[in-house]
């Protein structure tokens, strides 16, 4: 095919969507998107043919990409298809392990561009297929659609989200339950096979015109749903082992949708000195005062950290935009000023934290068991090795899973379990997934606690660092254009693995693409050396990027060495970085 062939074939289907789409606003959008390309601009030529560079494909995280027209973006006519083809599997799912029974859903939404209309269609569709639908009254914070998943008993749920993607972003998270699941999978995010199952009923959905639409007939949920999980939440809270509340804190929903929930979370708790960042207080699909709405990106925390400062609060909690993570910070004693923890710290203290209220003799309602009986603390292969350490300590077994809470709630007997990017699960009786909201306020409890006793948040890792280990880690993350680049750069590894890492012999290579009785195969390579520096090298599953996590661990005798073991730290982590890049070739 010539490139005036192709060309001619990709505006035959580019109109050919236009006249199917039932949104005035892509479809116009695409109609001149068609008319630049004919005028011969370079940018829009470029712009459709990524747009209709295949469909858009539905994997463990679902889908998501840039709104706008077109197969390979996310839109009314694929959110569609995908709702018709999810409520496909749903019917067949619950009907082969329960017959004669109707399947139930829960649909639940963020306050992104399209993300209501994406979920009001979603719930016309699976009413018009049969399945008894719940649809949020309002946009949510994510935990509280899982939660709606259990607390419901609904066999499927979905969540229109991008999380913390850019502004032009949607997505659509799928969580299954009751009848579609193994008990271990209810009300958590799927796993494979589930996603290929989806996706082969997504793949075989008729024409647009044959997707019906029920104008009425599911049900919008009113305020109650909302305020079980504030109440059970809330009710998290240990006053009598952990009665301290004196504790200032700025809070950020960062323009998403937590803030009003974590608010009412942390003050039922008895959290009473809040400010919120009135900049970033109200949900805004535009994330005006970030360049980008993720916790972890540089900057995101500025005016939350003014705040702070300001105010000469003690903490600053951060959610982001859909409220399923949680980022901290605080003012660091050794150097006077404010940082945000780094995702395995914040880990190390919950889990610590965790195993505190346990001990503390009180059977919990979240997730935790009673005292001296069995339960498991989980993290994800990348995140830190601490928490091993603090679960064994503390009587506990431990187990580390591939990346995403998809599998770290499916962990039999989860008391808690956490992953290096901002998750966390305390609660998975309530939420099988990450919440940011229900660890927003375990932070809180753990730092008043740590505040009653003269200490920080700092003073509590350090003593979890002369009890273990000072456990220091690092990242690199290598964003390409093509993602060709990923598979060459891990062929690379494969044909010539590194043989050391900060003048450390490596001792244990594993290709985690061949799997063990431990972990599913998944994409990435794992090297421990002889001084127990660990390396983990994987491309991520969601962004076009090669991402690098380093550990480095080192005994400390006591807390007057602490300071010049985090120097000696740091510069093994920078040795280490600088051989990750040699190997790779950077």
């Amino acid at each position: 095919m010539t490139s005036s062939d192709a060309e001619i074939r990709l505006l035959n289907d580019a109109r050919a969507w236009a006249a199917q789409d039932p949104d005035p606003v892509t479809s116009t959008s695409l109609l001149e998107l068609i008319r630049q390309v004919e005028n011969g601009v370079p940018a829009a030529r470029q712009e459709l043919a990524d747009s209709f560079r295949g469909t858009l494909q539905f994997g463990t995280a679902g889908l998501r990409a840039a709104l706008g027209p077109g197969p390979n973006r996310m839109n009314r006519v694929v959110v569609r298809r995908a709702a018709a083809g999810l409520a496909d599997f749903l019917l067949s799912a619950v009907g082969e392990s329960s017959p004669g029974t109707r399947p139930r859903a829960v649909v639940g939404y963020d306050a992104r561009h399209n993300s209501d209309i994406f979920a009001e269609e979603t719930a016309a569709i699976f009413t018009a297929a049969g399945i008894e639908t719940f649809l949020m009254p309002a946009a949510l914070p994510t935990p509280l659609l899982a939660f709606a998943v259990r607390a419901l008993e609904c066999d499927g749920g979905v969540m229109v989200t991008a999380s913390h993607n850019p502004p032009q972003d949607n997505g659509y998270k799928v969580y299954l339950g009751r009848h579609a699941v193994p008990e271990n999978g209810n009300g958590a995010q799927i796993v494979t096979p589930y996603d290929a199952a989806i996706a082969a009923r997504i793949n075989a959905v008729g024409p647009l015109d044959s997707i019906t639409l029920a104008p009425s007939g599911w049900t919008v949920l009113d305020g109650t749903l909302a305020a079980d999980y504030e109440r059970s939440t809330a009710a998290l809270a240990m006053p009598g082992e952990f009665p301290a509340r004196d504790l200032g804190i700025v809070l950020t929903p960062l323009h998403g949708v937590g803030g009003g929930t974590a608010l009412a979370v942390l003050n039922a708790a008895g959290f009473k000195d809040i400010t919120l960042v009135a900049e970033q207080a109200e949900p805004d699909p535009d994330f005006p005062t970030v360049s980008f709405p993720n916790p972890e990106e540089p900057g995101a925390l500025d005016l939350a950290l003014e705040s702070a400062e300001r105010l000469g609060a003690d903490i600053v909690i951060a959610n982001d935009p859909d409220a399923d993570r949680a980022a901290v910070a605080a003012k660091d004693p050794d150097t006077g000023a404010w940082r945000m923890l780094r995702g395995d710290e914040v880990g190390a203290l919950l889990g610590a934290h965790v195993a505190a209220r346990i001990a503390a003799g009180r059977a919990t309602d979240d997730g935790g068991t009673e005292e001296g009986s069995q339960g498991v603390f989980a993290n994800s292969i990348v995140s830190s090795r601490l928490l091993a350490r603090i679960a064994t300590a503390a009587g506990y077994a431990h187990q580390e899973t591939l990346t995403g809470f998809k599998w770290i709630s499916r962990v039999p007997g989860l008391v808690y379990g956490y992953e290096e990017a901002l998750g966390y699960c305390v609660a998975p009786d309530l939420v099988r997934d990450k919440d940011g909201i229900s660890a927003a306020l375990l932070i809180a409890e753990l730092a008043a606690a740590a505040k009653a006793d003269g200490k920080t948040v700092f003073d509590t890792l350090d003593e979890l660092y002369l009890q273990h280990g000072l456990h220091a880690s690092d990242q690199l993350s290598i964003r390409v254009a093509d993602l060709g680049l990923l598979d060459a750069m891990m062929n690379r590894l494969r044909v010539s693995p590194p043989e050391t890492f900060g003048s450390s012999a490596v001792e244990v290579y594993t290709d985690l693409a061949e799997g063990s009785d431990q972990l599913p195969p998944t994409d990435g390579l794992l090297y421990v050396t002889r001084d127990l520096t660990r390396v983990i090298i994987r491309p991520s599953g969601t962004e076009p990027k090669l991402k690098c996590y380093l550990e480095v661990i080192q005994h400390v005798g006591s807390a007057a060495e602490l300071p010049a073991a985090r120097q000696a730290v740091r510069a093994a982590l920078d040795d280490v970085l600088r051989d990750v890049s040699e190997a790779l070739g950077l």
